[in-house]
């Protein structure tokens, strides 16, 4: 290898290191937070908030290596031309088609480990997230409820507090619930709480002696009543709404295996088969487009170059998205949906560096102009 190889190979390598590590930390701190969210709501457990960190940061990985690969390549350029050491590379010969050789040495393996992560571990991580998710759903919202605890449930139109049963055959001890309702708010105190479960699949929460209080909200109307058993559903086989049914269909789009998907053939198959399948690609084709997009002048300002890149990136990742939904739409075949994004950043790629490269023939002189003397 070459010293200027080895070089651009060392200090492409340092900076996505960098960068792979700025952007991961950042991607963990908004996740533990959403995660942390969910858990005090009563959307997940909270002993499984590191588990869903640890496999949502696995399927997050491709996007993070290509964004990282692609500002280290545009990192690396840029010093190079702006603490003027291409100037000693060109006057050893060498060009800007020189650095092709060396991005690709780095980009390369990074593809392979993308290729890799979205095609394996990625399923293997959603399907691992699609199960801890569907584990917590299942258990009734009585489940969820620890002695002690204030608990949400039903996004927060159901507050529970319960103390632990005081004989065997009670499933909670004294409880205090709130419960929200179109007209009213109602407070329930009972002694004891059960679980019963009816044939078509309902369970219910039975209270045993105890008060319920009815307020009604921006009135002065207040009722007071005194029962014996008292109980209200808590979970429903019924259908989903249309969001949930989607969101739900999705999510187990991602989490099958890519044979499956391959076997399928499905829209929705094809859609996603296109983004694991683009990721790859993307790696090479944005750490390629840095190449020249890196290539500034040093006389000039920094923002101009870094938002103009930001921004080609930004759409390159979205039209990948775009290209996807179409797919699943049915506007595009999957090959026109494949090939129009990644075959358009190619071009782009090729015409920039073109530009670069290509010698500007001199200016003549103006016609009339006067020679010099």
């Amino acid at each position: 290898m070459s010293l200027f190889n080895r070089s651009a190979v060392s200090e492409i390598t340092s900076h996505a290191g960098v960068i792979f590590s700025t952007l991961l930390v950042v991607w963990l701190s908004v996740l533990l937070v959403r995660l942390l969210g969910d858990a005090a709501s009563g959307h997940i457990g909270a002993g499984v908030v590191v588990s869903l960190a640890a496999f949502s940061s696995m399927t997050a990985l491709p996007v993070i290596l290509a964004v990282s690969m692609f500002i280290a390549v545009q990192t690396t350029v840029t010093r190079n031309f702006r603490e003027s050491e291409m100037v000693v590379w060109f006057a050893s010969g060498l060009s800007l088609r020189d650095w092709v050789k060396p991005v690709l040495r780095c980009a390369l393996p990074v593809s392979v480990i993308v290729a890799v992560l979205t095609l394996v571990a990625s399923p293997w991580a959603n399907r691992q997230i699609l199960e801890y998710r569907q584990r917590y759903q299942n258990r009734s919202d009585i489940s969820k409820i620890k002695a002690g605890q204030f608990i949400e449930t039903k996004d927060g139109a159901r507050v529970f507090f319960a103390s632990n049963p005081d004989r065997p055959d009670q499933d909670l001890g004294r409880v205090i619930a709130r419960v929200i309702s179109p007209e009213w708010v109602s407070i329930f105190t009972a002694s004891s709480a059960t679980i019963e479960n009816r044939p078509n699949g309902d369970r219910f929460l039975v209270l045993g002696p105890g008060r319920r209080y009815d307020i009604k909200p921006g009135q002065a109307r207040f009722r007071l009543f005194d029962f014996k058993k008292y109980g209200f559903r808590l979970e429903s086989k019924g259908a989903m709404s249309a969001a949930q049914a989607r969101a739900g269909a999705e999510s187990k789009v991602k989490a099958q295996p890519t044979s499956m998907l391959l076997r399928d053939g499905s829209r929705s198959s094809l859609g996603q088969l296109i983004w694991r399948l683009s990721l790859p690609l993307a790696v090479l084709n944005l750490a390629l487009l840095a190449i020249p997009l890196g290539a500034a002048n040093p006389r000039l300002g920094r923002s101009g170059d870094w938002l103009i890149a930001g921004l080609i990136g930004l759409l390159y990742l979205n039209l990948i998205s775009l290209s996807q939904g179409w797919v699943e739409s049915g506007r595009l075949s999957f090959w026109e949906g494949f090939c129009l994004v990644h075959g358009a950043f190619f071009a782009l790629m090729m015409y920039l560096m073109w530009r670069k490269l290509r010698i500007k023939a001199p200016r003549e002189p103006k016609h009339g102009s006067r020679q010099a003397g």
